[in-house]
């Protein structure tokens, strides 16, 4: 209830403020009456920007109302949970949105990011591969990001060059034993 009155409050607010105020009057402006109300999708990516994500949930919320589930509603929604940490919410939002919009690179690239949290390297470099190509390579963070994760991927293997501390010992006829090497 106290999270609906403070969106209201800031969407009345966004509103008043795309009035001229005049200058002798230290008051915020009214609520402009004939005034329309700010797109919920707006609301939520600046929302976004400030890192408020609970409130962007709720512009977002307030977004599907008006445009249904859209691939931008879901991808804002799915882009919120992950700035909020809730990474099993976020996956699942962003693959709805991939269902409504696969060549979006945005999309794509959030759920690259939710997967490399998630610890899911490879499925997260084929995410961003996709991002890049739908971006046509114009975005540095995506470029980044794939950079990133083909990195991990690559340290993730056994390295053939690192030293082992134990060796294989044949004990009797076709029994082996893994022991130590004494140092």
């Amino acid at each position: 209830m106290i999270r609906t009155g403070v969106v209201l409050t800031f969407v009345i607010a966004l509103t008043a403020c795309s009035e001229e105020a005049p200058q002798d009057n230290p008051f915020a402006p009214g609520v402009a009456a004939h005034g329309d109300a700010v797109d919920g999708l707006v609301v939520g990516h600046r929302l976004m920007d400030a890192d408020e994500y609970e409130l962007a949930i709720d512009a977002y919320s307030r977004a599907a109302l008006e445009h249904g589930m859209t691939a931008d509603v879901l991808s804002g929604l799915g882009s919120a949970n992950l700035g909020l940490g809730r990474l099993g919410t976020a996956e699942r939002l962003l693959r709805d949105a991939l269902e409504k919009d696969e060549r979006s690179p945005e999309i794509w690239n959030n759920l690259g990011v939710v997967l490399m949290e998630k610890g899911e390297t490879s499925e997260a470099a084929q995410a961003f591969r996709r991002a890049y190509a739908f971006d046509n390579g114009a975005t540095d963070s995506i470029r980044d990001n794939l950079r990133l994760a083909l990195a991990k991927s690559e340290n993730s293997y056994y390295n053939e060059t690192q030293e082992q501390d134990y060796k294989l010992v044949r004990r009797g006829t076709g029994d082996y034993l893994i022991s130590r090497i004494p140092e």
